[in-house]
């Protein structure tokens, strides 16, 4: 069209509309926010600032989980933000029950409205990780805040919601406490599946071994970063 109508004029309206869109990307804005979408694993999802602009980076994890889900298990999704993570899950294993968890209520807008639009039934919950859940899973995951707070990069992330972003001094806080929390909700040969920053796997496997975990690995990214590292809860006995 663009070719057959080279010589048309920009409707001024749709002029203005362009240069606005212009100057916000070279402010630095992702272009999901500027699309008001983002694909991820195969699906459509609507993202604005309310949540992170999904990465394919965390297909790692995705891919991850899948192989571990077998028949109708229960699994939770932590800090969901647009539900990419908790959505995917749903739409490959549909005999899965996905409970999708975030803080922010914000965010768990943006999830829910994504999760009706592609006919997904996965269930949210407002909450803090784990607080108050007295649910047992056989598999968590999450792609939660893993930046220091003291970062420079987070400056060119300034347009994404910083608590979806920064946690502690070392980018470890968030993940300690899922670590911690998550036995008390993982049945027994559960497993947790966390992604972290692009140096941060050695500290969490370190992490997942001294809370007691089994079969601590890591994944690697396609760009042959490990972005992902988990372990298997115990058996009883």
């Amino acid at each position: 069209w663009l070719v057959a109508h080279d010589g048309d004029a920009v409707p001024d309206q749709a002029a203005r509309r362009f240069d606005d869109l212009c100057r916000r990307r070279a402010d630095g804005e992702p272009v999901a926010y500027l699309t008001g979408c983002k694909e991820f694993f195969g699906l459509t999802l609507q993202v604005d600032a309310r949540v992170l602009d999904p990465r394919a980076d965390t297909e790692t994890l995705v891919e991850w989980a899948l192989e571990l889900i077998d028949g109708p298990m229960r699994v939770a999704d932590l800090g969901t933000g647009s539900g990419a993570i908790a959505l995917a899950l749903q739409s490959q294993r549909p005999a899965t029950q996905v409970i999708a968890v975030d803080a922010s209520a914000a965010a768990l807008e943006v999830a829910r409205a994504n999760a009706t639009r592609l006919g997904l039934p996965v269930t949210f919950r407002q909450g803090s990780w784990l607080d108050g859940d007295a649910t047992r899973y056989d598999l968590i995951v999450s792609n939660p805040p893993y930046v220091a707070a003291t970062d420079p990069h987070l400056a060119a992330l300034r347009h994404e919601p910083p608590q979806a972003l920064a946690s502690g001094p070392d980018g470890l806080a968030d993940i300690r406490e899922i670590i911690r929390q998550a036995p008390g909700c993982l049945e027994p040969g559960g497993w947790l599946l966390l992604e972290h920053g692009h140096d941060q796997a050695q500290a969490v496997r370190s992490l997942l071994a001294a809370r007691g975990f089994a079969q601590v690995a890591s994944r690697k990214d396609l760009a042959g970063i490990e972005r992902c590292s988990g372990g298997q809860w115990p058996e009883r006995g």
